[in-house]
């Protein structure tokens, strides 16, 4: 006989979300996966864009890297300035900045001005991320409902980064490249509408001072890093100014972990630094979002450069990994409830490994590419596993008034993740390829990403607590 939702236990009737949650969810949701195009809706278009503005063509890198830069950089910043002065405040003045931003870079005339413009989106999407993440992970408790709700999110973030390059060569094709920033505009302007009447604010109960002393030097220690990294993926390890960069990001790092020991009102507490499952759960999203960006990146090289697709074609191949992303994002809170966080982390790193392992045997000609769709599709599914329970681990155990915090924290491994990725693959790809062919390079370039992916499972399994 089929019980009535009053008469169902109260495990079973908590587990529903209401109408409002939903709507909650809807807005946000929305939010995160317009954020998500932006990393990758311009790479499609970055030539044209040069010759209709007359970027030269070592500029043109400058697009992608003072957008990252600055979305990197500033993210543990406002996800602290979001839990002490309210998350939907600073929410919805990322929003209106990057609405701005993108109309901006939509009319812009000269370099100069496209430029300006991709630095206003970076740093209004280091302040809505965080600020967004903390206002969902606050609107749902801890447990399945949060689970459900990062499942999702992190579902249409992942899917966000794969098809903003499907996006980008459509609007490129069929309108003009200035609609890459356009779209944003009116996906911006309706969450700024609606948010407002669905997201209650969220302030502390006491306020304290900032640490400027601590927010200097981590943000200029993670502006030093992604500009090191992003230095050497385009000039090489050896460059000078990358190994400069990277050795000021070092020391700037160093400073601020004793500028928070001693800090009075810190911005990262050292005991939050000290949990295991923000450390191991952060290193392990960091390998994720490394593995996963990168291997997108190979598999470019291969299908554009070895088996002579165009951007467009190799963008709705890429449909398919999106559409595993998907699918893992669905399933993750059923595996984290099964098996918890620790297990959904290792499981999906496990089944990742195993895909990405499998694009080792690709060929020089097309008829591997349904291997290469079949791989990328199971991948998708198990990254989208690994990121699901690696932001539900940096997340858990921890209080709502420090959770802008926790999704600062993680926001800015995802970030430097995806930037650290390229170029660590790019540089293994070109030294193999240099004694054979770029199918040499891409091959090895996957076997070590597998054999990252390996790692980051063996770590999951030995530092992170059953859970």
């Amino acid at each position: 006989m089929t019980a009535t939702l009053s008469e169902a236990p109260p495990a079973v009737r908590a587990a529903g979300m209401t109408g409002r949650q939903r709507l909650v969810l809807v807005v946000l949701l929305a939010a995160q996966f317009m954020l998500a195009v932006d990393f990758s809706i311009l790479n499609v278009a970055l030539p044209v864009i040069g010759q209709g503005l007359g970027f030269t063509l070592g500029g043109l890198q400058w697009i992608a890297t003072s957008f990252a830069l600055f979305a990197a950089g500033f993210t543990l910043l406002f996800g602290r300035v979001a839990d002490l002065v309210g998350r939907r405040r600073v929410f919805l003045l990322g929003l209106a900045v990057l609405a701005v931003a993108s109309l901006a870079g939509g009319l812009a005339t000269s370099p100069e001005l496209l430029l300006a413009a991709r630095v206003a989106q970076g740093l209004a999407t280091a302040a809505v991320t965080p600020a967004g993440l903390a206002l969902l992970t606050t609107a749902f408790p801890e447990g399945p409902l949060r689970e459900r709700a990062l499942g999702l999110n992190g579902a249409l973030m992942s899917a966000g980064f794969t098809s903003g390059a499907v996006l980008g060569g459509l609007l490129t094709d069929l309108l003009s490249w200035r609609w890459a920033f356009l779209v944003n505009v009116p996906v911006a302007l309706t969450v700024l509408l609606v948010a407002p009447r669905l997201i209650a604010e969220s302030r502390p109960k006491v306020r304290t001072r900032m640490d400027v002393p601590g927010a200097v030097t981590v943000t200029g220690g993670l502006l030093a890093l992604v500009y090191g990294l992003t230095t050497a993926g385009e000039h090489g390890w050896g460059d000078p100014l990358a190994l400069g960069a990277l050795a000021v990001a070092a020391l700037l790092l160093t400073a601020f972990w004793f500028v928070e020991r001693s800090a009075a009102a810190p911005l990262v507490p050292v005991r939050v630094l000290r949990r295991r499952t923000v450390v191991w759960g952060n290193a392990a999203g960091l390998l994720a979002f490394a593995t996963e960006t990168s291997l997108v990146f190979l598999l470019t090289l291969y299908l554009q450069r070895v088996l002579g697709f165009s951007a467009l074609a190799t963008g709705l191949a890429f449909g398919v990994l999106g559409a595993g992303t998907v699918l893992g994002g669905v399933l993750a809170p059923r595996v984290i409830g099964g098996l918890g966080s620790r297990g959904a982390l290792l499981a999906g790193f496990l089944v990742q490994a195993a895909a990405t392992a499998a694009l080792v045997l690709l060929g020089a000609d097309r008829a591997w590419l349904g291997l290469l769709l079949a791989a990328t599709f199971v991948g998708g599914v198990g990254n989208m596993l690994a990121i699901v329970g690696f932001m539900v681990t940096a997340t858990s155990g921890l209080p709502d008034e420090e959770q802008g915090l926790a999704t600062g924290v993680a926001t800015m491994t995802q970030q430097v993740g995806i930037t650290l990725g390229t170029p660590v693959m790019s540089a293994v790809a070109t030294t193999a390829a240099a004694g054979g062919t770029v199918l040499t390079g891409v091959t090895w370039a996957v076997a070590v990403n597998a054999a990252l992916v390996l790692l980051a499972a063996l770590a999951s399994a030995l530092f992170l607590r059953r859970g």
